[in-house]
């Protein structure tokens, strides 16, 4: 019973802060303001201020409609930053359609059909 205790007491437990400051990176990334973001939410801008920052915690429900809005899956918030290790960049992840739409953009071989790809889904996003 002692080494099971030892070995839980080693681990290390992510915080609100981690998990805010993991909020706010990713949200930089896609360019998302924080406004933007509360609305996505449905919550007010100080709101994301206090997620962001670990002053409120962000509950089960939350962390899963975050990781929806910011495209990734909700692991990502509890890796430990071990960018340094890291040799090369992750890559982000994306919904199983668009992981398919790009595995069959990069096996085009012709430039100017991927140039026609890249049209059509600007018209397709532009009639939404």
């Amino acid at each position: 019973m002692h080494l099971l205790y030892s070995a839980v007491m080693e681990k290390i437990i992510i915080t609100s802060r981690e998990i805010g400051d993991a909020v706010r990176r990713r949200r930089r990334e896609l360019g998302i303001s924080q406004e933007k973001l509360a609305e996505m939410l449905n919550v007010s801008y100080q709101q994301v201020q206090r997620y962001e920052s670990g002053a409120n915690k962000l509950n089960v429900e939350n962390i899963q409609v975050v990781a929806e809005i910011l495209a990734v899956p909700i692991t990502f918030f509890f890796q430990q930053n071990s960018a340094a290790a890291i040799a090369e960049p992750s890559q982000p992840y994306l919904p199983a359609d668009e992981t398919e739409l790009l595995k069959h953009f990069r096996k085009i071989p012709v430039c100017s059909d991927k140039k026609t790809v890249v049209n059509v889904a600007r018209l397709a996003a532009r009639k939404s």
